[in-house]
């Protein structure tokens, strides 16, 4: 029986994934993100839910170059940041914002969360590499 806690959050991890792959063009966060409010109160979910989506997009924007440096570090050499493609880089900040400064979601299940995400925007290769690289600051 699916869990409705868990199936809004992931929405709402896909949703912050949404939001932060369109920053990448437009640069503007409260446009990225509004539509979830939005969507929430037509649906007449609890008002608080769309707070979670806030905290992920915004908590990634504050500690972008912070998860930009240790993404890079971990890294296969000769590896950059600039050679992945838009949607991995974007769910690898996502899912390594929530394992390590998003305290209320436990590390393997952000982790689960994002690859399951990343099944669904990328492909098999991808949730793999994704996986892989954030397995590292789950076993640290």
């Amino acid at each position: 029986m699916p869990n409705s806690f868990t199936d809004s959050r992931r929405d709402l991890r896909e949703r912050a994934f949404q939001a932060l792959f369109s920053l990448e063009f437009s640069g503007q966060m409260p446009a990225g993100a509004h539509f979830a409010y939005e969507y929430d109160k037509d649906e007449g979910e609890d008002l608080d839910t769309p707070l979670f989506l806030l905290n992920l997009t915004q908590g990634v924007m504050a500690h972008q170059d912070e998860i930009d440096q240790l993404i890079a570090a971990n890294l296969k050499p000769g590896w950059t940041l600039s050679r992945l493609t838009l949607v991995d880089k974007t769910l690898l900040r996502l899912g390594l914002y929530e394992i390590k400064y998003y305290d209320e979601t436990p590390d393997r299940v952000a982790l689960n969360e994002i690859i399951e995400i990343a099944k669904k925007y990328s492909d098999e290769t991808s949730s793999k590499f994704i996986n892989g690289l954030l397995s590292q600051f789950i076993n640290e």
